[in-house]
């Protein structure tokens, strides 16, 4: 089969990551075709570092070229769900970085009306996409990372069973000025990093159920709470090394989701968190205990007392000072599954399957998300519709 041709949609941190890791699978399998970001000064810069042949700075043109077959969507979160579905419509495949999509307004819109939304908008796409006949892949990389891949063979050799799930993503806070405010990034902590930890559980009892019995089991229930912990009058302008500045949503939140046969699952992201980005997941089973720490993990580690003696050297991301103990990454994208995760979206695409991390997981992680903005606002437990 002849490679595909990739067309990245976004020109910042997402589409660069992107675009690294299809390195290996350059030239026999993936070409990369396209890109195209608003700005043209950032789009030129990004294909001359890449290599790639055009630079578009209206989706539509990279969406229609015909030396496109999969259109990799990287842009910001409020754009997803419209880019997926133009894509799909055009006959591209689509991959689609997290979350699939959400609510986009303002933050005191009524948060049944913001489930309901981001429930359409989730369905638009898959409808879409299944019209279309084309492929869906979710960006969910912590499903490929290494230490879960593990996680999922230990489970199988095990013979137990999952009692409960704890899982988190959390760190400092983020440099964007659209993760700010709810119009543009559609919730806070709990979206935009909470859907790594919420992802990784769902797939896990998906994975569980479809091994054992045939079909996934899915979340029941979630009861959640979020909070503005950097704007409270105790904390304030006391966080220094805190890269947060959150308008209208959370920079804290946890959610305990009950699965459909009674098992439990916890969920921490938060911007609070300092010492580097904090990715790990706990397997509680009937008779054993497996911990994932995907990242900061013991493959290596360094100690400065002063954190010039490591000079321009990357350490790991997000980490507010080079110096004391660290954790270095030696292959830090390899680590949190991107390589592998490229490569599964790239064989399923070729071979017309599912990846192992596709729309129905998209969907359920954006159910479940805004179903815990829901329980945070009423203070009550939120049941999911289940057919």
């Amino acid at each position: 089969m002849p490679a595909l041709g990739v067309g990245i949609v976004g020109a910042r941190f997402a589409a660069d990551l992107h675009a690294v890791n299809y390195r290996p699978l350059v030239p026999t399998r993936v070409r990369l075709a396209a890109v195209c970001s608003r700005t043209r000064a950032d789009v030129e810069k990004f294909a001359k570092h890449h290599d790639i042949p055009r630079a578009f700075t209206d989706v539509r043109q990279l969406v229609e070229c015909p030396d496109v077959d999969v259109v990799d969507v990287c842009s910001t979160t409020d754009s997803h769900h419209e880019i997926a579905i133009a894509a799909a419509r055009a006959g591209k495949h689509v991959i689609v970085e997290k979350p699939l999509t959400g609510f986009f307004g303002d933050a005191d819109v009524d948060r049944q009306r913001m489930l309901d939304t981001a429930l359409r908008n989730s369905d638009a796409v898959l409808d879409a996409v299944t019209k279309a006949g084309v492929t869906l892949c979710y960006a969910e990389d912590f499903v490929y990372a290494p230490p879960v891949a593990k996680l999922r063979r230990l489970l199988d050799a095990s013979g137990g069973v999952i009692m409960e799930l704890r899982a988190e993503e959390s760190h400092s806070g983020s440099h964007s000025a659209y993760a700010r405010r709810w119009r543009t990034a559609g919730g806070g902590a709990l979206l935009r990093m909470g859907s790594h930890p919420v992802g990784v559980v769902l797939h896990l009892k998906h994975y569980e159920g479809l091994t054992r019995a045939g079909r996934p089991i899915r979340a029941r229930s979630v009861l959640a709470d979020v909070a503005q912990l950097t704007k409270l009058p105790g904390i304030a302008g006391k966080t220094p090394h805190h890269r947060t500045a959150v308008e209208d949503v959370e920079d804290w939140s946890v959610a305990l989701i009950t699965c459909e046969d009674g098992t439990k699952a916890t969920v921490h992201s938060n911007d609070v968190t300092l010492g580097g980005v904090r990715n790990t997941v706990t397997a509680y089973l009937t008779n054993a205990v497996i911990n994932a720490n995907i990242t900061p993990n013991t493959t290596l580690t360094a100690y400065a007392p002063d954190a010039a003696v490591w000079g321009d050297e990357y350490i790991s991301e997000k980490v507010e000072t080079k110096g004391g103990w660290q954790y270095p990454a030696p292959e830090e994208d390899w680590i949190r599954g991107y390589p592998q995760e490229l490569d599964d979206f790239v064989a399923a695409i070729a071979e017309r399957r599912e990846p192992l991390s596709g729309g129905a997981l998209a969907r359920e992680t954006v159910e479940v998300i805004y179903a815990g903005y829901l329980s945070a606002a009423t203070g009550r437990r939120v049941d999911l519709a289940r057919a």
